[in-house]
């Protein structure tokens, strides 16, 4: 299982743009992916409900787990950018 903990870049926390960017690249990669607080309780990165209850604020540690490690690199990196300051295509 490939394990990273990133720090989330988002100025609003995983809120529900960011929330929902992630989880459309978990889903996406159709492999299981989880994300969690350290020593919390480990969430569907599928699911951007399910990503906001972690209330993540900016700043905040996350753990990326799952049995893909590309798929690990992906979420963590979109974690730790501010995807509200990216402006739709």
């Amino acid at each position: 299982m490939a394990t990273k903990t990133v720090n989330v870049g988002s100025a609003v926390g995983l809120h529900a743009r960011p929330a929902a960017l992630i989880a459309q690249a978990a889903t996406a990669a159709g492999t299981a992916v989880t994300l969690a607080k350290p020593d919390g309780t480990p969430v569907d990165a599928g699911s951007a409900l399910l990503i906001m209850t972690l209330g993540a604020k900016q700043g905040d540690a996350v753990v990326v787990e799952s049995d893909d490690e590309t798929l690990v690199d992906q979420i963590a990196s979109l974690i730790e950018q501010d995807l509200d300051a990216q402006q739709p295509a």
